[in-house]
């Protein structure tokens, strides 16, 4: 499983981890140079208007927006860091003795304190304004705003899951059995219980208000809001299908032949051909209205909306882009 993605989005920026273990971020105006007096940086998380970046030291800097605390210097206390989510205004570290802790905005509960009563957690996930812990014996502990039931206690009865996805509102939970469970706002359809009839999934992606399911086979199985084509049955076309990306109307599937396709919304261009020029894609990256496709020769290309410099040409200045360690497949 692909751990460490080396290019990730926030809604309107980018970052990419170098082989130097450096990085390059580029975007809406949240990439304060700072970050390039970063060194040893294995992995990063995108908020909304911030970024953290987890190092090899288990240590971690935050750079981007401030407003609500997102980059509060509490983080440099941090030691022992192995993994790192963000939701829009907060983070959530994990730390190698399976606790974790929360900073940032605390209006919804993002940072209840609760928290600080979980153990052994192995994996974490972030949606806007609620967070997800998976612990290792397959259960799940769920904190933040309920206000859409992003943290409805059916989840404490879910049981075998192995690996977590956060959508604006909604959580997807993958169980060892290749099968899904969905909870959360379900206004548009995002937990739908056609989720039910999946079996054989391998990953789980989520958007804003819809969600795709990546099947053993190769195939694709989307669900939630249609509104904007983002269950166009157009996917059901797709084979061989090796990860998937999601946006917040749009997705990007990476397929063994290392081409792409897309559909979704694409008022901003997010599904522009402009993709299906592209080849020797290795890993994919989708932001809120735009997407990154990272080459074998460790260049990038960045498609949708430019309004906020999302896809600035200066991305393709950049060389030697980290490959990723693991298999292709997109968590």
């Amino acid at each position: 499983m692909n751990k460490n993605k080396t290019i990730v989005c926030g809604e309107y920026h980018s970052v990419a981890i170098k082989e130097d273990w450096s990085i390059e971020c580029w975007g809406n105006n949240r990439c304060d140079p700072v970050y390039k007096s970063f060194t040893g940086v294995i992995k990063v998380a995108c908020g909304y208007a911030h970024s953290v970046a987890l190092t090899s030291d288990g240590s971690l800097e935050c750079w981007g927006s401030n407003e609500w605390n997102q980059c509060d210097p509490v983080y440099k206390t941090f030691e022992c860091v192995i993994d790192i989510s963000c939701g829009n205004f907060h983070s959530v570290a994990l730390f190698d003795n399976g606790t974790i802790k929360c900073w940032g905005i605390n209006a919804d509960n993002e940072c209840n304190s609760v928290y600080k009563t979980f153990e052994y957690v192995i994996k974490i996930a972030c949606g806007s304004c609620h967070s997800v812990a998976l612990r290792d014996k397959g259960t799940l502990e769920c904190w933040g705003s309920n206000r859409l039931k992003q943290c409805d206690l059916v989840y404490k009865t879910f049981t075998g899951v192995i690996n977590v996805a956060c959508g604006k509102y909604h959580s997807v939970a993958l169980k060892s059995d290749g099968t899904i469970e969905c909870w959360g706002n379900n206004q548009k359809n995002q937990c739908d219980p056609v989720y039910k009839t999946f079996t054989n999934v391998i990953s789980v992606a989520c958007g804003g208000y819809h969600s795709v399911a990546l099947k053993r086979d190769g195939t694709l199985e989307c669900w939630g809001s249609n509104g904007y084509n983002q269950c166009n049955p157009v996917y059901k076309s797709f084979t061989c299908v090796i990860g998937v990306a999601c946006g917040f109307k749009h997705s990007v599937a990476l397929k063994s032949n290392r081409t792409i396709e897309c559909w979704g919304n694409n008022q901003k261009n997010q599904c522009d051909p402009v993709y299906k020029t592209f080849t020797n894609v290795i890993s994919v990256a989708c932001g809120n209205i735009h997407s990154i496709s990272l080459f074998e020769d460790g260049t990038l290309e960045c498609w949708g909306n430019n309004e906020m410099n999302q896809c600035n040409l200066v991305c393709k200045t950049f060389t030697n882009i980290k490959i990723p360690d693991d298999d292709y497949i997109l968590k």
